[in-house]
C-alpha cells in the first residue's frame, strides 16, 4: 500500500492546476535536473494498522520543497497550496482506502545560494480495499 500510496500523492498533486504552474516537477524522488521550485518525495516508511478482518497500514510520508529567495515567507503559497491539496486527498484509491491524513511536522531550512528547503511530514491510515 506504500508504493500505491506515493503513487496515488504524486499524481493528486500533479493534477492540481496552480501547483501545476507554479512548479516545475512533482515526483517521486528529487529530480536531477531540474530547475526550483520542486517538490518530491523525500522518504517514506509504513507500519501495520491491520485489525481482525482486514490489513492495514499507516505510512509517514515527508515531501520536500525546493525552492529561491531569502525572504522569511518565501514559498509560503506554495506550502499553503500543497497542505490543502494533500488534506483533500480522496479517500477512496486503487486497492486501499485512506482512513485519515494527519499533518505531523515541518522544517524549513536556508541552505547556499538563497536555496531553501521545506519539509513535510503526514502520516497516513489505510485499509485495503
Amino acid at each position: 500500500m506504500e508504493v500505491a500510496l506515493r503513487a496515488a500523492l504524486v499524481d493528486w498533486l500533479a493534477s492540481d492546476a496552480f501547483l501545476a504552474s507554479e512548479l516545475n516537477a512533482i515526483v517521486e524522488e528529487a529530480p536531477l535536473r531540474t530547475s526550483l521550485p520542486w517538490l518530491a518525495i523525500a522518504a517514506s516508511a509504513s507500519a501495520d494498522w491491520s485489525h481482525k478482518t482486514g490489513i492495514g497500514r499507516e505510512v509517514r510520508v515527508a515531501f520536500e520543497l525546493h525552492c529561491r529567495g531569502d525572504a522569511l515567507d518565501t514559498a509560503a503559497s506554495l506550502v499553503s497550496a500543497i497542505e490543502s491539496r494533500i488534506a483533500s486527498l480522496p479517500a477512496s484509491q486503487s486497492g486501499f482506502t485512506v482512513v485519515n491524513t494527519q499533518f505531523l511536522r515541518a522544517r524549513a531550512e536556508q541552505r547556499g545560494e538563497s536555496r531553501r528547503a521545506i519539509l513535510l511530514e503526514y502520516r497516513f491510515r489505510l485499509l485495503a480495499a
